[in-house]
């Protein structure tokens, strides 16, 4: 008896610690020691450039060099950045480690990205291919061509987002106020060799101000390139300076120290002694080279009849000058249906086919010569239309184009597909520059009818869409011949820069609810308010087109709304920022 409660215990104590063994085994689970063995150099290894589009443990070199091939060469290096970078925040950058090394002293040079396995990921399964945004393969491909050739393997190149943006800006200050008011000067910040620009009594101070309250060397301006902004500095003046009506002059004015550096901002006052009142303006590149006022502004501001809100599928845009070309300059509006992917495209390209043909130095004398550009705006509409890819979007397009001739003689000519409208005003008369293309107006029936082609009584839409000419709309252009992309050119205008002058290029949505007379009127109210102000306003044209959205607003214009505004207008042009070399 004795020898069988033995036994049951022995067993009992058997069965308990085989128990305990494999709570332990459960709790530490010794095999994935033993798994991470066997896998482990299939997950040490960092990735290369060429892995990327490879499955993780896959040997088929073939198949991962097709797929490398396919990438395309098209890329845009600056979004490749952002798209990298929101890679390796993903949720799933577990099993990626982002080494990135101390800047060098030159941001572009020097710095890595390193991809590396660095943790076992539970989700990554055998010939499963690493997941990453479509965009990223711009990414890769950007780096397998700017990689150095002595560059370590397990490393790529970092390509370091640059800002594309003109950093440029323009200085210009007037005396309002004092014995030397009026007195103007002007420098940009790419110009060093005429900065530090100083302020003083005499020579050889860049502006020099006939006021015996003011220092020999009162006070200096200069450009910061690291900050990107002017600031002025009091060089120890003895009746100190003041920068919007607050002292920025060293404490102790008997020691002539010099003040702390101070940013300026545009619309500031300088105040040197007690009456010399400088005023400060600080314009982009672009503001500075525009020889006329430019105002431009855009507003979505419409809300669909269900409450839903429109999506901006206007673009506005201009450049001046061409680049390359001095005397020429484009000023457009796109407006999309189907998406903004269209009107962005053509904003893109229908300045670059201006540039493209008005380099050519027979054509661009030949335009110079006769006054008319009529050849150039209908190929650059043709070259345009063949450059889109837009199948199932398409947009309007109006484009006025402005040169200048060696008389400094303006003149504007205007080219549209669409009902984005342009409308000028020289001298009091009102010249309409672009003709509207809705599939109702009776140009567009009567062009249809001389192709054989007439609508049906009451109809208004083709394939849905309303307008008969536009750029892109691939799709419904090969199913119906009748649209197209040829654009209206209108007659070229000369603009005689003491007649008030003034263009005005809006998107449908500002004149489906204001008319042409309306429009004018409000221009002339604004201008004759600026007459009467005593003091000088930032920018008219940018007040003046901000006063007609404002009234398409407050007429509850139910569309996308864009504007641009030029003033030609000589009396009320900005101070110009063109400096001469000494």
């Amino acid at each position: 008896m004795a020898m069988l409660e033995s036994i049951v215990v022995f067993t009992l104590l058997l069965l308990m610690l085989i128990l305990i063994i494999i709570l332990i085994l459960f709790a530490f689970k010794p095999w994935r020691f033993f798994s991470s063995l066997l896998s482990f150099p299939s997950r040490s290894r960092s990735i290369k450039v060429e892995d990327v589009e490879r499955p993780l443990v896959s040997d088929d070199v073939n198949h991962s060099q097709d797929q490398s091939n396919d990438l395309t060469r098209n890329y845009d290096l600056e979004g490749a950045c952002y798209q990298s970078e929101a890679l390796l925040r993903s949720p799933r950058n577990k099993g990626l480690v982002h080494k990135q090394r101390l800047p060098s002293a030159s941001p572009h040079q020097g710095d890595s990205l390193v991809l590396e396995i660095s943790d076992p990921s539970e989700d990554l399964l055998v010939g499963q291919t690493l997941k990453h945004p479509l965009a990223t393969e711009h990414l890769i491909e950007a780096l397998k061509l700017g990689r150095p050739e002595n560059q370590n393997e397990n490393s790529i190149q970092e390509f370091v987002p640059k800002v594309i943006s003109d950093q440029r800006s323009c200085l210009s200050l007037e005396v309002v106020s004092g014995p030397s008011r009026g007195i103007r000067c002007s420098v940009q910040s790419t110009n060093p060799s005429r900065l530090p620009l100083t302020l003083g009594r005499v020579s050889p101070s860049d502006l020099l101000l006939k006021d015996a309250e003011v220092s020999g060397k009162h006070a200096m301006i200069t450009w910061n390139s690291n900050k990107l902004k002017w600031e002025l500095v009091d060089m120890g003046s003895l009746n100190g300076t003041l920068l919007n009506s607050q002292p920025i002059n060293h404490p102790d004015s008997g020691s002539r120290q010099w003040g702390h550096p101070m940013e300026l901002a545009s619309g500031d006052t300088i105040t040197l002694g007690t009456t010399s009142n400088i005023q400060v303006r600080i314009l982009s590149q672009n503001e500075c080279m525009v020889p006329f006022g430019v105002g431009m502004i855009s507003d979505p501001m419409s809300l669909r009849r269900g409450g839903k809100k429109l999506p901006m599928e206007d673009v506005c845009y201009y450049q001046w000058p061409l680049p390359g070309i001095d005397q020429f300059g484009v000023f457009g509006i796109c407006d999309g249906h189907g998406g903004v992917e269209a009107a962005k495209s053509a904003s893109k390209i229908l300045p670059e086919m201006l540039a493209t043909i008005l380099s050519d130095s027979v054509i661009r004398e030949r335009v110079l010569s006769q006054h008319d550009a009529s050849d150039v705006l209908k190929d650059a509409f043709l070259r345009a239309e063949a450059n889109m890819n837009n199948y199932y979007e398409g947009c309007t397009a109006t484009v006025l184009l402005v040169w200048a001739d060696a008389d400094e003689n303006f003149y504007a000519q205007c080219a549209n597909v669409g009902d984005s409208a342009c409308l000028m005003n020289v001298g009091g008369k009102q010249i309409k520059m672009t003709e509207d293309h809705k599939i109702s107006s009776y140009s567009e029936r009567l062009r249809m009818e001389g192709m054989g082609e007439p609508l049906r009584d009451g109809e208004t839409r083709l394939c849905g869409l309303n307008l008969a000419r536009m750029l892109g709309d691939k799709f419904v252009k090969q199913q119906d011949s009748r649209f197209s992309s040829e654009p209206f050119i209108s007659e070229s205008v000369h603009i005689n820069q003491t007649s008030g002058a003034f263009a005005l290029l809006a998107s449908d949505g500002f004149w489906d609810v204001v008319t042409a007379k309306k429009a004018i009127q409000l221009v002339a109210q604004e201008r004759e308010k600026e007459l009467m102000a005593e003091s000088e306003k930032e920018n008219l044209a940018e007040k003046i087109a901000n006063v007609l959205l404002n009234e398409a607003r407050t007429q509850r214009t139910k569309d996308n709304t864009s504007i641009i505004f030029l003033d030609f207008d000589s009396t009320s042009r900005r101070i110009s920022c063109k400096v001469d070399d000494p």
